[in-house]
Parts: structure tokens; sequence; C-alpha cells
């Protein structure tokens, strides 16, 4: 990852459907999005302690995942900063977001916690047995995607992320 600025993490499960959306993301963004500059796309997969070092690397870090958001199928919800490390720290929503949180906290006691960073969680329909997102969460990869885009903008122009929940949706002409 040397010589990038952000790492883009999608974890998740790509066996059980929505649970695979963190991973689905990625593949979204290597297609559409292929000249982000100065970012590295990682499969974190359901997560281990040897994404550690990408995480030190990082000057931004945004993570993508399925999370329990206690809303529609399929909406999108942001989490920036320390409202980030609350949410994957809460109790356990999913097979891997303890180890998230587990990282997270390793990071900051190490002190390479990327300052900028950003939780970007989908609210599953289904997380049976399956290699197909459900419809409303495939729906939402464009704008998980314009997300990232965004994100990555403001904080190559040196801004800060400030609030969590519902961000304004980003436009990004041409794309997707």
């Amino acid at each position: 990852m040397k010589n990038k600025n952000t790492l883009i993490l999608g974890i998740g499960n790509s066996l059980l459907s929505d649970e695979g959306v963190g991973i689905q993301a990625l593949d979204y963004l290597r297609d559409r999005y292929p000249d982000l500059p100065d970012v590295a796309l990682l499969d974190g997969g359901t997560l281990s302690f040897t994404l550690l070092p990408y995480i030190e690397d990082a000057t931004h870090l945004i993570v993508v995942d399925a999370a329990e958001l206690g809303a529609a199928p399929g909406s999108v919800e942001l989490f920036h900063g320390d409202a980030m490390d609350r949410f994957a720290g809460r109790p356990r929503r999913s097979v891997h977001e303890v180890s998230l949180a587990d990282l997270l906290a390793i990071s900051q006691l190490t002190g390479t916690l990327p300052h900028n960073r950003t939780l970007i969680a989908v609210q599953p329909q289904q997380t049976d047995w399956g290699s197909e997102l459900s419809g409303p969460v495939a729906a939402a990869l464009p704008l998980v995607a314009r997300y990232v885009v965004e994100l990555t903008r403001q904080w190559a122009d040196g801004l800060h992320s400030a609030r969590s929940g519902p961000m304004p949706v980003p436009a990004v002409p041409g794309r997707g």
C-alpha cells in the first residue's frame, strides 16, 4: 500500500449474500472508478489482525460493511471518526465487527489510527447462503461508491469528516 493515502477496506463474507456488500463495493469501485488517485482497495474478508499493517500505512480509512442499522434494506449510513469507533464497538451485529473494533483499538494504541476514517454501513436484507446481493442492497452500490469518491475528494482537498449519519448524496457527473 506504499504511496497510497486512502485505504478502502471492504469487509464481509461474500458467501452470505448481503453480508458481502463490502467486497461487492470494491468490485463496483474497480469497474467504475479505476483511476481514483492515491487509493488502495483491499478485500478484508471477515477480518483478521493481518490487516493492521494496511491500516497503519493509511492516512485515511474508509470501511464498507453490512451492518444492522434498524433501517430499510439498502439504507446507507456513514459514521466518521469517533462515531465509527463507537459503532464498531457496540454489541456484535455481524460475524466480524468485534474484529473491526479490535483493529481500530490497536491502531489507536499504537498511534497509527487514521484521523480521517469513515464506516459506510449498509443495511442488509438477507444474510443467508448465497453469492448475490439482494435487490435493495445491490441498488445501494452506486450511492456507496459516490460516498467513497466524495470522501476521498474532500480528504485530498484537506477537509475532514465532521459528522456521522446521513450525508447529502454527492453528485459525481458521468458516473453511476
